[in-house]
């Protein structure tokens, strides 16, 4: 009887942990698709001249008790988020396409103070240049 309600206790405490943990990859992507969100609202309400936007990223601390991080990055065709728990960063398979192109980069890794978002729309007269997205903590 003891071995039963041993093996029925673990059971629910390794249930309860893959729930906590597939809850936490939720918030962690739901968090690449809102910077991702704000990345397209700062770019798009760019204006056609020389200027810089900023704005707060309102993000948890911590998801759960651990640290993650976020890193916008872009190639010749497309910008994306990416994100990942620990404070190590490495390439992901958690991408959220930002639906522009567009120069991305830069890096936060929660734990060092509040996230931003900044925007430069560059202008050289006649035609924009284009526009480049940084992320970034204030620590």
């Amino acid at each position: 009887m003891i071995i039963v309600g041993a093996l029925i206790i673990g059971m629910a405490g390794l249930a309860t942990s893959n729930l906590r943990q597939e809850a936490e990859k939720q918030q962690l992507l739901n968090i690449a698709g809102y910077v991702a969100t704000k990345s397209l609202e700062l770019a798009s309400s760019a204006p056609n001249a020389n200027s810089t936007s900023t704005v707060f990223l309102d993000i948890p601390t911590l998801i759960g008790a651990q640290r993650y991080w976020i890193r916008i990055a872009n190639d010749s065709t497309k910008a994306w988020v990416e994100t990942g728990f620990g404070t190590s960063v490495f390439p992901s398979e958690h991408r959220t396409e930002i639906p522009l192109g567009m120069s991305a980069s830069g890096t936060f890794v929660s734990g060092s103070g509040r996230a931003f978002l900044r925007c430069y729309s560059s202008f050289d007269g006649s035609q924009p240049e284009g526009i480049s997205l940084e992320i970034y903590g204030d620590r």
